[in-house]
């Protein structure tokens, strides 16, 4: 067999995206230099990796959708091997590719990227956003190194590790006597109209708080948006659910109040997810070192809201 690596980079991205156009767009490169590339591979392998359809672009056959698989692998473990290279010399250089669960990304990266850049002044960090089910499809995908992302929706084929705890806690309007109060019960909850943050396996979640002790929310409004979801709560549209602090808050500064939600003995698993049985370049360790010695400096204890018994839990369990 006979192909190059800048073939096989051409061949994946029109797997990728579908679109013999797209992937030249994508790459800054000819329509034409993305066809050579996929009729050079196929015809070494003596079998088609796409079926072309006038107008509507190309798509896998069975074996080609394998095919791509292993290609995908393989880019990752060049891109490694790239990277381990670089580093010999002892300069920790180069980019490290994330991925971060867009409700927590706010609040959680900065601390991290404000770490890396006085640390790490070589490292550039590129980072992309999603829900919880896009990211980890990045992930296996290769488009990203590590996601930041709470266990739900991963796989045996993804290795987790943990950063914080983050249980839920309810969002409230000031306006509203709950807020006044130290914790929140989801019974009472249940009684007041509720902003749903309406996202892939989030919604089922805080759903599922509900319903696995026999109640159901009365959702009054749903959105996408983190940022939206605070909205409605400051204007008195009900409350919400989330698991990290916004960003900018500021306790009694804001026409909402984080309250914690009582009968929890622990929250969700915030860490770091990447695909099991490989091996990290170092640039990637070093970053998820960086990560960790935040997390022994207590640097993410702000971003979790906790009632006193599920704090007194976490302190036993530590």
């Amino acid at each position: 067999m006979n192909f190059t690596l800048k073939q096989l980079r051409y061949v994946e991205a029109a797997g990728r995206l579908g679109s013999i156009a797209h992937a030249a767009k994508e790459l800054s490169i000819s329509q034409s230099s993305i066809t050579a590339a996929i009729d050079a591979l196929e015809t070494s392998l003596d079998y088609d990796l796409f079926l072309r359809t006038p107008a509507k672009g190309i798509q896998s056959t069975p074996a080609g959708e394998q095919a791509l698989v292993l290609i995908r692998n393989f880019l990752q473990q060049t891109r490694h091997f790239e990277a381990d290279l670089k580093t010999l010399g002892g300069d920790t250089s180069g980019l490290v590719r994330i991925a971060c669960y867009a409700t927590a990304a706010p609040a959680f990266l900065p601390p991290i990227l404000q770490n890396i850049t006085e640390n790490f002044p070589g490292m550039s960090v590129q980072v992309m956003e999603g829900n919880l089910k896009s990211i980890v499809d990045f992930l296996d995908e290769g488009k990203v190194d590590l996601v930041f992302t709470y266990t739900d929706g991963l796989q045996s084929n993804h290795q987790f590790l943990p950063l914080f705890q983050a249980p839920p806690y309810a969002l409230i309007n000031l306006d509203d006597p709950l807020s006044q109060q130290p914790s929140v019960s989801f019974a009472e909850l249940a009684e007041r109209p509720m902003v749903l943050l309406d996202l892939p396996r989030t919604r089922d979640y805080f759903t599922g708080l509900f319903e696995r002790r026999g109640h159901r929310p009365s959702i009054a409004h749903t959105t996408r948006s983190a940022e939206i979801a605070r909205a409605l709560v400051a204007g008195g549209f009900g409350y919400t659910i989330l698991n990290i602090r916004p960003p900018d808050y500021v306790e009694d500064k804001l026409r909402y109040r984080a309250v914690p939600i009582s009968g929890l003995e622990h929250g969700q698993s915030f860490g770091i997810a990447t695909l099991a049985n490989t091996r990290p370049p170092k640039i990637v360790q070093a970053f998820i070192d960086s990560c960790q010695s935040l997390q022994k400096r207590g640097v993410f204890d702000s971003l979790t809201v906790w009632a006193d018994e599920q704090a007194n839990h976490q302190k036993i369990g530590q």
